[in-house]
């Protein structure tokens, strides 16, 4: 979809205030407390890495690990090491 006059499908189940259904959006997230959508959770603010984890059934610890090998790769892009 454009960003013209068009919605975005994270923006429609937002404002109908259904979950989505489509599984094969990258967004996608199995929550419908979230309406199924990281975006729609991310909106919320910070979240400790534990809320994270429920969010995605994993543990605080997984979170984490995730957490530093992104921020890892990024300093590789960033710092070229």
């Amino acid at each position: 979809m454009n960003e013209n006059n068009e919605t975005t499908c994270w923006q429609a189940n937002e404002d109908k205030g259904t979950p989505c259904e489509n599984r094969e959006c990258r967004l996608w997230l199995q929550c419908k407390e979230k309406q199924n959508c990281t975006i729609i959770a991310a909106q919320e603010g910070p979240l400790t890495l534990q809320q994270i984890g429920n969010l995605h059934e994993l543990t605080r610890m997984r979170i984490c690990q995730v957490e530093k090998e992104a921020l890892r790769k990024i300093r590789e892009l960033v710092l070229g090491t």
